[in-house]
Formats: C-alpha cells, structure tokens, sequence
C-alpha cells in the first residue's frame, strides 16, 4: 500500500452492507491478510478530524461485499501515538459514525501471552468478535504447541487459523457475511491490570499453549545483522549492492523503452503533417512524459527492495540498529522507520511520524524526511549521472554511475538526521523521555503476493503522476515553449532557414515564454551555472521533481527528435561569454545533482507537511531553508569541481 501513501488521502470511502474492523499488532501479518482479503480493491482515506490514513477494502464473499478496515497496529488500546488514538477512536462505543459492525483480531501464535493483552482490551469493547491465529506453522517448527479448539471454547469466540500459502482463508471469508452475529463473550477480560494478567495465564493454561523456542535460525542471523559493526557494515553492503544493480539491471530494460520512444517520435515526424500537432506528439508527450516514463524499471527495482525489506522481517532490524545513530540527533529507532519510507516517497515517510509518540520528535522528523532520496528523484540522478560519467566507468570492481548513486543516498540520509538533530534542537526540549520498543519477528520468506502489489502499486502510482501532474505541467511547458507564434515571415527577418524544422524549432523555443521566464531567474542560478533551459527545468519541477527530466526531454526533442538522450549531451550554452560552450560540464552536472539532493521540489510534500503540521508555517520554513541549503552546496560544489578539474 506505499503507493496508496504517496498520493495522499481523499479517496472516497469503500461502499459495502457490512465493516468488519481488522485489528491487530505490527509485525503480526496484518498486511499480508488485508491483502489476501481484498487483492486490489483497496482505498485509502483519512480518518475524520485527523490526518491518520485509513485503508479499507472490499472483500466480495459470494453474493455479499464486506468492507474491510485495516486499522494502524497497536500493542494495546491504550495510545500514546497519533495512530494509535485512532485505534481507540474507531472501537469507541459512543462514536457510532466510526464503530464498525465487527472485529476481527489478529493473534501472532509465537507471541500469543502478549496477543492476548491486545485481545483483552478488544473483547471489553463489546463487539462482534472473530480472532485469527497467524504463524501457527511457526509455532509448529520452533518447538511450541496450541490447542486451537480449546482456545476457541476459552475465548468464547470464533478462532480462524490462517497460515502461508492461504491455507485458511476460504473458510475466513465464509464467516465473513455472519460477521454481525459472532459471538461476543458474555463475560468481559477484567480491567485490572493483575487480574488480566491472570486471565491470559488461565486462557494459555486451557489451551495447553507451550511457549515456542527461540528461532535459531533467527538467533544466528541477528548475532550479524544486529551487530553494531557488522550489522551497520551489512546494511550498507545491501544498499550499496542495490544501486549497482540499478544500472545494470534496470538499465538494459531502459534502454531498450528509451528505443521504443524513439521508434514513436520517428513516426510522428514521418507521418503528421500539422507541425502543432507533430510538436505536441513529439515534443511534449514522446520526449517530455516518454523521457520520465523510461525511468520505471528503475521506480519498479527501488520498490521492490523496500517491500522485500519489510517482508523478510529486516525493517525492524535495521530500526533497532540505527536506534544508536539516531540518538545523536536525538531521536529514536521510529524515526529511522519514517525517513526510510521517505526513500520510496517523503509523504508516506512523513506520514508513518504518527508512529512517534513524542511531538518534537515527530516535528524534527517531518522537516528532515523531504531530505531523504525519494523515488521522485531517481529519474533525475539516472539522467544527470549517465550525463556526468559514461555507463562503462569504474571505480575498482564497481561501476562508477552505481557508485556515485550510492553516495547520493548517503549523503541525503546523513544531511537528513542532521537536520533533525538541528531541529531537535531548536525546538522545545522539554516533556518525557518515551520508551522505544520494538518487536523483532522471526525471519519469514516473503509473501510474493504482497511484495507483488506492493510493486505494482508503486509502478502504478508513479504512472497515474504521469498521466496527471507531470502531464498538465508538460502541456504548460509545451505551451510556453512554442509560443508567441512565429510567422514566416518572423522567422526569415530573423535569419532562420524555414526550411529546416529543426533550426525552426530551436529558434522558437530559444525565444519563447518559457526561455523568458527562465532568463529572468537567471540572476538567481547562473553561479551555479544554470542557463535559462535548466532554470525552467527547476523552476517545473516544483510540481513534481520528474518534471526536470520531462522539461529537458521537450528541449532536447525540439533539437533532435530521434536521438533526444543524445541531444543533452551536446547541447551548449546560448546565452552570455559562455555562449557556444557545452551546457552539461561536470562542474554544471555535479551542481545540478547537489541542488536536487536538498531542494524541496514538491507540492505534495509541503501540503502533507501543511495538513500534518496544521499550520503554514513548518511547511514555509522547510522550502526556504532547504532552498538555501541547496543552492549553497550546489555553489559550493561547483567550486570543487572545477578546482578539480
């Protein structure tokens, strides 16, 4: 569901006869049974009054749709997190416009002394009640024992065992329909804390539950990956491996979509006579939205290594490994879980601060994640770094684009906690030291299934931004560039060929709205030196980051409508001492990275930060302050490199 995420709440609510609310712990396999259960006829909203996202999906049992909430994990109901609140919110008797007409419980069965605490809390509630017993096969393999039919008459409710492969999960949705006539225990879990406590001991007693052994597998596994050395040494191997894997992988299939725009492009010159027409198919839709949709295998790869990073069980590891970096910015393990969403998308990461139940904390958080490399920026560095090394260089063993990839990201994950640490800082440090806990579950295959949608939803998010924000901002582009309108006889006093499309073209976007409104900012960019075609570049990627590379793609189609990747690499400054030079130097490339590295170029993003924050002031400080930060280090880089040089 990241992809769901990334676009924000506002989604209609799922219409259905029945709500069954799905309850449950993080790391229970929540997700993984949603996901069984509705497949992709998932929404997602916000809870009314708050920010929380909430995911709901329609469960089609036979004749009957069941709607299906998947509330945030909660150990108990006693919430100390914005998310959890809303936990406790739903199940509140006395709000009805909330209260869903069943629970269904998710139980982890290795875990299933502290399950039941959730359980108890449940079950005071008064609902309709159904429990699911998860990872009973691991239960199995680790030495531990239930008896399922005797917990059932224990808990005076249905018990539904669901294991991988889905075995179970015909009979779960059979029972689903008969939700508002489960049965609700006619005796309550007591209240007091040591009287419950006695009650799950009674309950694991009937059910002759034998507490499993510890997973030696997963005891081994940890004694490296938990290591402070060797666990932190292996984290980055991973992800240094991955974006290796970016242009090796990735970048064949690209290559090769790259060729089928080209194909595109090359057809419209031959066959469209209109040169509006021909412009707007060549220019604005095969050069602008083909140049950013060329760069999904790579979208596809980033979220494929993030969804199998939660499913195997790491996430939570690698929290609790950077839970000691993340208190020198003062912080804690949590807020490492939210700026690594931000990798896959800042909103989502700036969401998941729910989790934090300290507000400063969440505050520091928010204004750090936009740092983060989001997968909004990976077309962007794909472009510039294949612009600024060849694909064949290396460094040692490791090819150079995967390596300099590699460096962006740490130096966005460093510049992040930084800045966290700064506004941890500057802000109010009073109020209490909070606990952070966080449950480590055994190491599990994957569910494919998950990891798939994941993906797809992921690949299907970024193309339904093509098709809207990028799509709209390319139009206006497309629009700004071709106009005002040139007549002949305009073109001919200005001593260019009629003749000759290209020469025509080049002409009318050198001397259009666009390049007027990229020279006036060019006081602002040009010691970074940024001519007026990256200036518009920058100046629309505000909509969306992506927007830089679909802004060069209707620039360099303009120039060479078969070859239009080729076409950057040539082209040269227009404008100044300069002009005639080649445009994309090293020095230029490596600024433009930098200044893509800190920038806040997203709409979204400031409006999440808005609705999170409630106010527009945290927003406008985020822009200002990493604009600032962008264009010094971009400066800064630029003398670098051509001290280097």
């Amino acid at each position: 569901m990241a992809a769901d995420h990334c676009g924000g709440g506002g989604a209609t609510a799922v219409a259905g006869d029945l709500r069954i609310a799905l309850v449950g712990s993080p790391n229970a396999g929540k997700t993984t049974l949603f996901n069984a259960l509705t497949g992709l006829r998932a929404k997602t909203g916000n809870y009314p009054g708050v920010t929380v996202a909430r995911f709901e999906g329609l469960c089609r049992c036979g004749e009957d749709d069941v709607v299906v909430e998947d509330l945030p994990g909660t150990y108990s109901l006693d919430p100390i997190s914005p998310d959890e609140y809303v936990v406790t919110d739903v199940l509140d008797p006395e709000n009805p416009t909330a209260t869903p007409d069943a629970l269904l419980v998710l139980l982890d069965a290795t875990s299933l002394r502290r399950s039941l605490g959730l359980l108890a809390q449940v079950l005071q509630v008064g609902l309709p009640t159904a429990v699911v017993l998860s990872f009973t096969d691991e239960l199995q393999r680790r030495g531990g024992a239930l008896d399922v039919e005797a917990l059932r008459r224990a808990l005076g409710v249905d018990v539904h065992v669901v294991v991988a492969g889905g075995r179970g999960m015909a009979e779960l949705r059979e029972s689903l329909p008969a939700a508002r006539s489960w049965r609700v225990p006619p005796l309550a879990p007591p209240t007091d804390s040591a009287e419950t406590v006695a009650w799950i001991e009674s309950i694991l007693r009937t059910a002759q539950y034998r507490t499993p052994q510890v997973d030696e597998r997963t005891r081994r596994i940890d004694a490296v990956l938990l290591h402070p050395v060797a666990g932190t040494l292996v984290f980055f191997a991973v992800m240094f491996t991955f974006f290796q894997t970016i242009f090796t992988l990735a970048a064949p299939v690209q290559d090769k979509v790259e060729e089928g725009f080209a194909a595109l492009g090359s057809l419209v010159a031959a066959h469209v006579a209109n040169p509006w027409l021909a412009s707007f198919l060549g220019d604005a839709l095969i050069g602008g939205l083909g140049g950013v949709v060329v760069f999904l295998p790579q979208i596809a790869l980033l979220f494929l290594l993030v969804s199998l990073m939660e499913s195997v069980g790491y996430m939570s590891r690698a929290a609790f490994l950077m839970d000691r970096v993340m208190s020198k910015a003062g912080l804690e393990g949590r807020a490492f879980v939210a700026l690594l969403s931000s990798v896959a998308c800042a909103i989502p990461g700036i969401m998941a601060t729910r989790t934090l139940p300290s507000a400063r904390d969440r505050l520091a958080t928010m204004m750090a994640a936009p740092l983060m490399t989001c997968s909004a920026r990976l077309p962007v560095y794909v472009l510039l770094i294949g612009l600024l090394v060849p694909r064949e260089a290396r460094f040692g063993p490791f090819g150079a684009q995967g390596t300099i990839m590699f460096v962006m990201y740490l130096v966005g994950a460093v510049s992040a906690m930084t800045m966290a640490w700064v506004f941890k800082r500057i802000g109010d440090r009073r109020g209490p030291i909070l606990p952070f806990y966080m449950e480590m579950p055994s190491y599990r295959w994957p569910s494919w299934r998950s990891v798939g949608l994941a993906v797809w939803d992921a690949c299907k998010a970024f193309l339904r931004k093509v098709t809207t924000i990028i799509l709209a901002t390319t139009i206006l582009l497309w629009l700004l560039l071709n106009l005002p309108i040139r007549s002949d006889a305009d073109l001919a006093a200005a001593g260019v060929d009629v003749g000759d499309d290209i020469a025509v073209s080049s002409y009318v976007v050198d001397h259009s709205y666009a390049a007027d409104i990229g020279r006036v900012v060019g006081p602002v960019f040009e010691p970074l030196g940024f001519d007026w075609r990256i200036n518009v570049g920058v100046l629309a990627s505000l909509s969306a980051r992506e927007v830089f590379v679909a802004t060069l793609g209707q620039v360099a189609a303009a120039t060479d409508p078969e070859e239009p990747t080729a076409a950057l690499s040539h082209m040269t400054v227009l404008d100044g001492e300069h002009a005639g030079e080649p445009l994309f130097t090293p020095p230029t490339v490596a600024a433009l990275l930098v200044f893509f590295l800190y920038a806040l170029q997203c709409m979204s993003t400031i409006g999440v930060l808005r609705r999170e924050t409630g106010t527009w002031k945290w927003p406008a400080i985020a822009f200002s302050y990493m604009f600032v930060l962008a264009w010094t280090m971009a400066f800064l880089t630029r003398q670098v490199v051509e001290a280097l040089m």
